[in-house]
Formats: C-alpha cells, sequence, structure tokens
C-alpha cells in the first residue's frame, strides 16, 4: 500500500463521524398530518416531524417507519422520499457542534392512535391550517407541504 494511502487511513479514522444520518416521517390520514412536540433539548417544546436515527445496517425508510412507531404508537405506508434535509449548527466558538443530514419520507397512515413517548410531550394530526401558528422546527412546514403535493394527500 503506498504510504499515502496510509496517511488517509490515518486521517480519516481520526476524524469525527459526521454526518450522522437521520430519518423523519410525514403521515398522513384524512387530510391530516401527524407531528410531534419534541420533549428534549436542544428542541423541547417545538413541533416536528416523528424521527430520529438511522442505525447501522438499517436503511433509511425503515428508519422512518421505526422512529414512527416508537415515537408514536403509529404505523404508515412509506412510499416516498420527500427531501434531504442538512441540519448544521455551530458552536458559539464557530467549530461545528452537529450535521445530521436528515431523509424525509410520507406515506399514509396504516394503524394506531397517536401517544406521545417518552422523548415527546404530544402527538397528534393536525390540519395545514394549524401550522403557521406553532413554533416547528426549521423548514417543517415546507417539507409537509412538498409531501402533501407528493402523495396528492
Amino acid at each position: 500500500m503506498p504510504g499515502g494511502d496510509v496517511g488517509w487511513i490515518a486521517a480519516m479514522s481520526s476524524a469525527p463521524a459526521l454526518p450522522k444520518l437521520g430519518a423523519s416521517a410525514c403521515v398522513w390520514r384524512a387530510g391530516r398530518v401527524l407531528i410531534v412536540q419534541r420533549g428534549k433539548p436542544p428542541l423541547a417544546g417545538i413541533w416536528s416531524l416523528p424521527g430520529g436515527a438511522v442505525e447501522p445496517g438499517e436503511t433509511a425508510m425503515a428508519a422512518a417507519a421505526r422512529e414512527l412507531a416508537e415515537e408514536t404508537g403509529v404505523t404508515a405506508a412509506l412510499e416516498r422520499l420527500v427531501d434531504l434535509v442538512d441540519i448544521i449548527r455551530y458552536g458559539a466558538d464557530g467549530s461545528l457542534a452537529f450535521h445530521y443530514a436528515v431523509a424525509c419520507y410520507t406515506g399514509l397512515w396504516t394503524s394506531g392512535e397517536p401517544v406521545p413517548a417518552s422523548d415527546a410531550l404530544d402527538a397528534r394530526f393536525a390540519e395545514i391550517s394549524e401550522l403557521d401558528g406553532l413554533k416547528m422546527t426549521e423548514g417543517t412546514p415546507a417539507i409537509i407541504r412538498r409531501a402533501r403535493e407528493l402523495l396528492g394527500a
């Protein structure tokens, strides 16, 4: 193996594991969208879509379905990728605090009533007209509207 390759491999092994992959679910039932109110910092009290980290060996779509069920007790037929959203935050000193790339999938509700899990304060199906009156994570209302267009929900 050439010396340059060894240096590159050593540099990669000491680099932070960023970005991290996440997945979320934009679920529709009777024209309403499922949203959750976050219960943990840094986004406690803010409304968003259910989602979380993709585990090693898991597809992003499977992670979205798993997180949906874990956070809300709801299942859905996720069928389309809506968007891949980068969430990047920097610390006060300008250093990278975190970077997530979140794959958002959309589909129709199949079962379950929304019940917030331990990491959520609330979970419910909401009318699109309600979104503007809620404090939501950045970009979430636009993702929800795009998902509705893609599904024709």
